[in-house]
């Protein structure tokens, strides 16, 4: 049986076709937010449709689980993201004797292993070699490999480029802004602003939250009592914890934690779209 070709269908000013990107495990597209601002046609993968209020994904989404794909179906691609979800080695990380005596997290490792399956199968359909980058956690890294790079919070697996956007240090007294170049004479401006959004909690999780059972919030023994104002605050913010596991609410701000940085995703997008990359 043949299986369905997932295709650009969009065309530029020039009338010519955009280059195509694959986002899996799309979530609310912070890597498509990137990949639309460089000219690329993306089309995203995930299990669910996320829409929670003005907060959706911004391209084509097809609700499939990534599991069910074959590489063959993505091969007119000219570049494949991917998040995965960490859920399982974020917990792991954790200073929770419950979370210490967990086995491996098998599924964590099995969506990692199947987009890079996927990637595989791309290429040898294509007949050439399609990049791939694959986001997740630092906890990942003790079960799938040391990462390549990490922007913040977010550690990067398999093609990063050699060149990558600095992430600011983090500073409550002033708001600084520095200047980055990108490999291709182009200059970004960015402000320290760059810390807050790179940083999904620098405990390895998704959120900021302590032991099973804690009552005060922001609070998480891994950072000594020092309250976090990462990604990871939407958490308790707005009292999300204590939503249902499976509530909308909750559901939300998982999404919006995991959110890739626009200012990374960007950069990537600049570095893989063809005709910078035919320049370089």
């Amino acid at each position: 049986m043949s299986l369905p070709l997932v295709s650009a269908s969009r065309t530029g000013a020039d009338g010519a076709a955009r280059p195509l990107a694959i986002d899996l495990f799309c979530g609310l597209g912070g890597w498509t937010e990137g990949l639309l601002a460089e000219g690329f046609d993306v089309i995203g993968f995930d299990v669910e449709q996320h829409v929670y209020g003005a907060h959706r994904y911004p391209a084509q989404l097809v609700v499939q689980d990534v599991l069910t794909l074959h590489g063959s179906q993505l091969r007119d691609a000219v570049l494949i993201v991917s998040s995965s979800p960490c859920q399982e080695f974020s917990y792991r990380a954790m200073p929770w004797k419950r979370a210490k005596a967990l086995g491996p997290p098998l599924l964590g490792m099995e969506l990692f292993a199947q987009a890079a399956r996927i990637q595989r199968e791309a290429c040898e359909a294509a007949g050439r070699y399609i990049p791939m980058i694959q986001e997740n956690v630092r906890g990942a890294q003790k079960y799938v490999g040391r990462a390549a790079w990490h922007y913040g919070s977010y550690y990067l697996w398999g093609d990063v480029p050699a060149l990558m956007p600095s992430v600011l240090k983090r500073t409550t007294k002033t708001v600084g802004h520095v200047n980055i170049r990108d490999g291709h004479s182009h200059t970004r401006h960015l402000t320290n602003q760059a810390e807050s959004d790179a940083t999904k909690n620098t405990g390895g999780s998704w959120f900021n939250i302590g032991s099973p059972g804690q009552t005060v919030v922001n609070r998480n023994p891994v950072h000594d009592g020092t309250k976090q104002r990462g990604s990871g605050a939407i958490w308790f913010d707005t009292g999300i914890a204590s939503h249902g596991s499976k509530s909308s609410a909750r559901k939300a701000a998982s999404a919006r934690i995991a959110k890739i940085p626009f200012a990374l995703a960007q950069h990537i997008a600049h570095i893989y779209y063809p005709k910078q990359r035919s320049v370089a």
